[in-house]
């Protein structure tokens, strides 16, 4: 397992990471029960991942952790938690002491005394001045009472694909901010041309959510959204076939899609670990073998960036 440096936090975190999140929910949605969830966790200890993301809001996810994780020594793992500070659209909790009774619950869920990581879930360029003023003070009481180390935000990638709520907090707060979490990948580069040059002037660590969701591992979602690109411009029609367009990432070491996808998600230098959100063992096992060489042939990235770095949308 590779190890980086999760920024100004000076955490030394696993290049790949564990979600609790996800469309399985930490296999809440596919039927496992937690003898299976406390086994994927101390499989992915075992293989030398020390950070593990979840949220209060996916389902009993914290709870079903906090039990996998009993016994186990607090200085092995690190945790990232999230508060949603808007649970609907425009829905601000009008309480700045929600977060503080958040953090609480997650921590007797968890069974620990602080999360590594708290993040504001879904910062939009909008909310921006209304978290800073409303929220950010009890996040810095919470840092001083020992509960939380490092404060951050996370995107909303679906409606924000060119991450303008992290271009606004780092334009106008960056040293407020220690992680951000957002979406960079093959199918969504955009956040190189500007997030993460910011990120690493001012020394914010960035985990990457997502990177191998939606699209990406789907073959039939994969092949539609390349020709609708191709439709409308934004790639080059002979560029890529119409079945299986990526399929030529598939040489040398890189064994299939997915493989590439996570080495392209983890190549770049502001990437502080990759967050797999599977909540079976072998996809997980396949994901830290794809990250022992954790960057694709040159010509290969050259390709991939020519190809989609230009695009923001959802993919």
């Amino acid at each position: 397992m590779h190890y980086r440096t999760l920024g100004k936090t000076e955490l030394n975190v696993s290049l790949l990471s564990l979600g609790t999140g996800g469309p399985s929910m930490f296999g809440q949605n596919t039927g496992l029960e937690q003898n299976n969830q406390t086994a994927l966790v101390r499989r992915c200890l075992d293989m030398g991942i020390n950070l593990i993301d979840t949220h209060e809001r996916y389902k009993d996810s914290e709870k079903i952790l906090g039990r996998a994780l009993k016994g186990v020594p607090r200085d092995s793992y690190n945790l990232v938690t999230k508060w949603a500070y808007a649970p609907g659209v425009g829905d601000f909790n009008p309480d700045p002491e929600a977060l503080a009774r958040s953090v609480e619950r997650s921590l007797q869920r968890l069974r620990t005394d602080h999360v590594e990581v708290l993040l504001f879930h879904g910062l939009m360029p909008e909310h921006h001045d209304l978290v800073v003023d409303r929220y950010v003070p009890v996040l810095q009481r919470l840092k001083d009472e020992g509960k939380v180390k490092f404060g951050g935000f996370s995107l909303r990638y679906v409606v924000d694909p060119a991450h303008e709520g992290a271009l606004t907090a780092l334009g106008r707060t960056p040293d407020l901010w220690d992680v951000i979490m957002l979406k960079f990948g093959i199918l969504n580069q955009y956040a190189s041309k500007k997030v993460l040059p910011l990120a690493m002037e001012h020394n914010v660590g960035i985990l990457n959510m997502a990177a191998v969701r939606v699209k990406l591992p789907n073959p039939k979602l994969l092949a539609e959204t390349v020709a609708d690109w191709k439709a409308r411009g934004l790639v080059p029609s002979d560029a890529l076939p119409d079945a299986d367009p990526l399929g030529w990432l598939a040489t040398g070491d890189v064994d299939s899609v997915i493989s590439a996808a996570y080495k392209f998600a983890a190549e770049h230098p502001a990437i502080g670990s990759v967050i797999s959100g599977t909540s079976n063992i072998d996809h997980m096992e396949r994901n830290v073998a794809a990250l022992e060489r954790p960057y694709l042939p040159v010509e290969a990235r050259l390709k991939l960036e020519n190809l989609f770095g230009h695009i923001a949308e959802y993919a």
